[in-house]
């Protein structure tokens, strides 16, 4: 396979990394992604013969990595409720040691509730990095955050397993709601500060259209570092990358450094280099897309690699999504209509 400059979109912005969802179902029921009241027992998933086999995922991540891209993240719903993820894993990590002996890194983002099971063997597959998804530290804010169905001790023994397994310096990713869970970011902070792990803040988003998301409920990146700081003194880093999603922040004292997400009060739809398949395979251009582009179709209808890498550059090259750019004139044009317009959901995507 070999490996071309990465294709560029109409803002020159080039495809490196690629977020895969390899399931629409989770065991959490978070009220940003998927409330309990619309995602309750007798709501229909996806039956299996509609979402991407790791054969298909293979196939395309194959195609992806020809097109310059570099990294990769599995994202769900909740990804270790697909059945031998690690097997995902070590099939993709394959594809990367055979590319002129480049490693991908790949990545995942969990809510941590199995990898007390799974952390091992995703290490031994090849899984490069860990990152996971805890809201609070207060028992009660916790449990009622991700639907009452876990408490915040079994993420925490997953942070725990994740490191025994070998991952080091996890991101933690806390998305922050106004009223919600914002009184406890100073403990949260306290907690990981030494850990070598790195605890990142994420406004609240207008992701999908079930979260009820208002601007009201965002608590901006600024006003977030200003609460860290009164109690634990902080200095900005530049960033480690071009495209970096988090503003980078270190502890004064030098026991470690937090991130704060601000797609909401400072965009950064400029540097963007995601592009995400879908657990039914749809390639979507922005995280707030409304449509993706069909992948499976085509695929399962007999195309061969140079067609579905001639759709996949068509539709990146055609790229010009900034919608977190063009939020604040679309709210004002459009008023509370523009929430209900037609958007891919949170766990049909990953984050």
């Amino acid at each position: 396979m070999n490996t071309q400059d990465p294709i560029r979109d109409q803002l020159d912005r080039p495809l490196r990394d690629l977020r895969i969802s390899v399931t629409d179902r989770c065991n959490f029921r978070c009220s940003y992604c998927m409330p309990a009241e619309l995602f309750g027992e007798r709501y229909v998933f996806l039956p299996r013969d509609e979402i991407l086999s790791f054969e298909e995922i293979e196939r395309l991540v194959g195609i992806f990595v020809g097109l310059g891209v570099e990294k990769l993240r599995i994202t769900g719903g909740e990804p270790l409720l697909r059945h031998d993820v690690s097997g995902l894993i070590g099939r993709l990590a394959k594809i990367g040691r055979s590319d002129s002996g480049r490693a991908l890194d790949i990545a995942m983002t969990t809510n941590g509730s199995l990898l007390p099971r799974f952390a091992k063997s995703l290490a031994a597959a090849g899984l490069s990095r860990v990152t996971v998804s805890l809201d609070s530290l207060d028992p009660e804010v916790f449990h009622a955050t991700n639907g009452e169905r876990f408490d915040v001790a079994r993420v925490l023994e997953g942070i725990a397993a994740a490191e025994d397994a070998g991952f080091g310096s996890i991101k933690i990713n806390c998305v922050v709601q106004k009223g919600i869970n914002d009184h406890g970011l100073v403990e949260l902070a306290e907690h990981f500060r030494g850990t070598g792990h790195i605890l990142r803040f994420i406004e609240f988003m207008d992701v999908g259209t079930r979260n009820e998301w208002r601007m009201d409920d965002v608590v901006r990146g600024a006003e977030i570092i200003e609460r860290i700081a009164a109690a634990l003194p902080v200095e900005p880093v530049e960033p480690g990358y071009a495209g970096e999603v988090a503003k980078r922040w270190r502890y004064s004292d030098g026991s470690g450094e937090i991130g704060v997400i601000t797609s909401v009060s400072a965009p950064f739809c400029g540097d963007c280099t995601r592009a995400r398949l879908t657990t039914e395979g749809s390639l979507v251009t922005c995280l707030f897309a409304d449509r993706g582009v069909d992948l499976r179709g085509p695929m399962r209808d007999g195309a061969d690699d140079d067609s579905l890498r001639e759709l996949i550059t068509s539709t990146w090259s055609a790229r010009r999504d900034r919608y977190s750019e063009e939020r604040q004139g679309l709210l004002q044009i459009e008023g509370a209509g523009e929430r209900q317009r037609e958007r891919v959901e949170m766990y049909q995507i990953g984050g």
